[in-house]
């Protein structure tokens, strides 16, 4: 797209109060960016109202419309418009398509069939190990993994994802240009380097908590299905399955422990009507895809004594007091025993004393 037309889309997005649905209106009504601009303030106000007529006609923005092309013109880097045959078609499809996509990394990844995993931001260690073992069988099956670069879930489906065949999107809730959170800055530039990051907010954005809502939708709209891993009720991550539902997409949700809060989420969902499931094989056969399962991780080996320790934990975390009274072992035992299993990753240590098996 030249530059001109382009900085046309970029003017109109950065006008103030505008919004998608204002500038969608504008486009219905007189055709490309460039065709709204070039019309008179009486014309404009008819299709959006006086005050953001004259908005339209005062604002230029001039500086921020020549960052963003010269941003745009480095290598790795494009500003998709709902004009460009680059735009991914599965947004076209959701009931508020952004005007512009940001993007940082390989766009061509838009287009690709994708999965989206997300969930909490203080998820258990057993969830961040589902979350990168589901990712990694998606990405060895040829799916895009998306999320959206929080801490925990979203993190560790971004590098489940690459550690597979296939590849991620992040969707971010500020700018493209904008690392958040910076906890997780090195994996930003591995999703950069061998993904993509997308954004529809300008250059620049900051993560207001404004701006999550609405980059959920995109997650969900980029994606043919999504699985929430683990979520309380009150999660993000449910906006995010609801809004994947309310666009035709499948919603698929892991169960977990009746004790714990982060699977009320899951368990909420399922009861709605969002598919359970077990193993990623379950997704890809609901989709229709082929399974190329990823490898199991190697287990390290563990002696009667462990085995027996891992048997009393079962599944739901419990403290060292309830592992004694359930083996017959004494506290100084246990703890070893729990040191040792930690040790190999097979065991958690979560806040309060607990412990969680890991599988």
């Amino acid at each position: 797209m030249p530059d001109a037309e382009l900085g046309a889309w970029l003017r109109l997005t950065l006008v103030p109060g505008l919004g998608g649905q204002g500038l969608r209106k504008l486009l219905g009504d007189f055709g490309l960016p460039s065709q709204v601009l070039g019309a008179g303030r009486a014309a404009l106000a008819r299709s959006v109202g006086d005050a953001l007529a004259a908005r339209i006609l005062a604002e230029d923005g001039a500086a921020a419309v020549d960052a963003a092309l010269a941003w745009a013109g480095a290598p790795g880097r494009s500003i998709l418009t709902l004009a460009d045959a680059a735009y991914p078609k599965q947004l076209l499809e959701i009931a508020d398509p952004p005007a512009l996509l940001y993007v940082l990394g390989n766009a061509d990844l838009l287009a690709h069939a994708g999965l989206a995993i997300v969930g909490s931001r203080n998820a258990t260690p057993q969830g961040i190990a589902n979350a990168e073992r589901f990712a990694r069988a998606f990405s060895e099956a040829g799916l895009t993994v998306t999320s959206g670069l929080a801490l925990g879930i979203d993190a560790a489906a971004h590098r489940g994802a690459l550690e597979g065949a296939g590849s991620t999107v992040a969707v971010l809730g500020c700018g493209v240009d904008v690392v958040y959170p910076q906890r997780n800055a090195e994996l930003y530039h591995h999703v950069a380097a061998r993904g993509a990051l997308v954004s529809e907010f300008p250059l620049g954005s900051p993560p207001l908590a404004a701006n999550f809502p609405r980059r959920n939708r995109l997650i969900s709209g980029l994606a043919r299905g999504v699985l929430v891993v683990e979520a309380a009720l009150a999660s993000g991550s449910l906006i995010t399955a609801r809004l994947a539902a309310e666009q035709g997409r499948d919603v698929f949700a892991i169960p977990g422990s009746i004790h714990s809060p982060l699977s009320k989420g899951c368990h909420a969902l399922i009861k709605e009507g969002a598919k359970l499931v077990e193993s990623a094989q379950d997704v890809l056969g609901e989709l229709r895809l082929p399974s190329a399962a990823a490898p199991a991780p190697a287990q390290p080996e563990k002696g009667h004594a462990e085995h027996a320790l891992l048997a009393h934990l079962g599944h739901d975390p419990c403290n060292v007091d309830t592992l004694c009274q359930r083996s017959g072992l004494t506290p100084d035992t246990v703890s070893a025993m729990l040191l040792e299993l930690e040790l190999a990753g097979m065991v958690a240590a979560l806040p309060g004393g607990r412990y969680q098996r890991i599988d």
